[in-house]
């Protein structure tokens, strides 16, 4: 368990916390890129507790700037997105992507006053189908996390977004813990279910597999394993990223991965980005293509239609206030462990059930706890690091440490597993001996 004070610590990323501080090191996801077009509706974008607008100008730049203009704090979401700049519709200000005001209408045209105001604004770039910023003030700014697919062409990778109404870490906490997949995810199949052989039958004849965790350059990585075939095991090798990726070990290690972020809108909600790479296992499971309306506007695919508030945007139609629409019925008759309707809601259901902020100092964590006890001490403690004497954390100076992947593989009993599994994990190799039928 957690103190109060480290839970308080390492749950709050407003302006001035330390894993608030420590987040705005590395370039964060903002929104999708199709949610911004050009001259179109600026948007609402909390982000790590702060009001900011994003638009995409003319020519075709993003720009996410301070929701207060500067000069009396009217809201630049309504302000006009025109010839390469968001003009306020107080007094006519104009800013630019940068911040700059370029424009300053209800002053002498001799003033030289526009020169001396400028709008807080984060650059940003396009990867991937998102809009990612920086918010920090490392000058030049670091590198973007090399995940594989970040750089793929257009069609060989989707990126979906959902958001989670709890606070980040329980969000990602979820997704670096194995265990629950054999009983939230899994409860009702049976051993006999699966073909003998394959990892759906090693993982059903034995729900509770053993543990090992490291710390690694780019944050932990956990291997879950448990017998196999005579002089084997069956391990499940993922990751976690600094400061809020997971990469679930959904394939057969040595397929290509992208990965979940889970970021901080503020204290009490998450927006989840997810990037499905071509030619991984699950490439059209649960995947919804960034380019289809329904997902940008919240109209198909389970979403609640989308608003213009602060917290309007890809919302479950399924969520907390319908009880996730639990089906009662399914439940009891042993075809659903859960009742409740994919993968992706029976996680919300749980995290989002204890509360916008759980209080870790109540919990009683066990050994399938290995790799949550992990992550929470690797972020403390770098975040502490930062705090007390500038360390700059793990994978901000160097992008290429997320080059990973990660999976299920079938390893000799007792060897060294990250020596074993580490040509697998390695990002852009092609392993044509990868057998993915052994998946099950």
């Amino acid at each position: 368990m957690l103190s109060v004070e480290e839970n308080e610590l390492i749950t709050r990323v407003g302006p001035g916390t330390l894993m608030g501080n420590l987040i705005r090191c590395y370039w964060i996801p903002a929104l999708l890129s199709s949610e911004v077009r050009a001259d179109g509706d600026p948007v609402r974008v909390m982000l790590l507790g702060e009001q900011l607008i994003a638009f995409r100008e003319t020519n075709g730049k993003v720009g996410l700037v301070q929701n207060a203009c500067p000069h009396r704090g009217a809201s630049l979401f309504f302000g006009r997105n025109e010839e390469c700049g968001l003009r306020c519709v107080y007094h006519g200000w104009k800013f630019d992507v940068e911040g700059n005001c370029v424009d300053m209408p209800n002053e002498p045209a001799e003033s030289n006053f526009k020169h001396k105001v400028k709008a807080t604004a984060y650059p940003c770039v396009e990867r991937a189908g998102m809009v990612w910023t920086y918010m920090g003030s490392q000058q030049p700014a670091p590198p973007l996390p090399d995940f594989e697919g970040l750089s793929m062409p257009e069609g060989d990778y989707r990126t979906t977004a959902f958001q989670r109404e709890c606070n980040w870490l329980q969000a990602i906490e979820g997704d670096i813990d194995t265990c629950h997949i054999g009983f939230l995810h899994g409860g009702h199949r049976k051993v006999e279910d699966a073909k003998p052989g394959t990892f759906s039958y090693f993982a059903l004849k034995d729900r509770a597999p053993k543990y090992a965790v490291i710390d690694t350059e780019w944050g932990a990585m956990y291997g879950a394993y448990r017998d196999a075939e005579p002089g084997f095991e069956y391990w499940r090798i993922a990751h976690f990223f600094m400061p809020f990726y997971s990469m679930p070990p959904q394939n057969v290690l040595g397929l290509p991965n992208g990965p979940r972020a889970w970021v901080p809108l503020d204290d009490t909600h998450t927006m989840v980005y997810s990037v499905g790479v071509k030619g991984s296992q699950n490439w059209s499971l649960n995947q919804r293509p960034s380019s289809n309306a329904d997902n940008v506007l919240g109209s198909g695919d389970g979403l609640l239609p989308r608003t213009t508030d602060w917290f309007g945007r890809f919302r479950l139609a399924a969520n907390a206030r319908n009880d996730y629409q639990i089906d009662r019925a399914e439940q009891r008759s042993g075809r659903s462990y859960t009742g409740l309707n994919g993968i992706t809601l029976q996680d919300q259901a749980v995290t989002e059930s204890m509360g916008a902020i759980y209080d870790r100092s109540t919990e009683h964590l066990g050994t399938s706890d290995a790799m949550i006890i992990r992550t929470r001490r690797r972020l403390i403690a770098a975040a502490r690091a930062l705090a007390e004497g500038g360390t700059l954390p793990p994978g901000v100076e160097d992008g290429s440490v997320y080059r990973q992947r990660s999976g299920g593989v079938l390893l000799p009993k007792g060897v060294d597993w990250v020596a074993a599994s580490q040509e697998l994990r390695r990002a852009y190799v092609h392993h044509p001996e990868v057998n993915v039928a052994i998946a099950g």
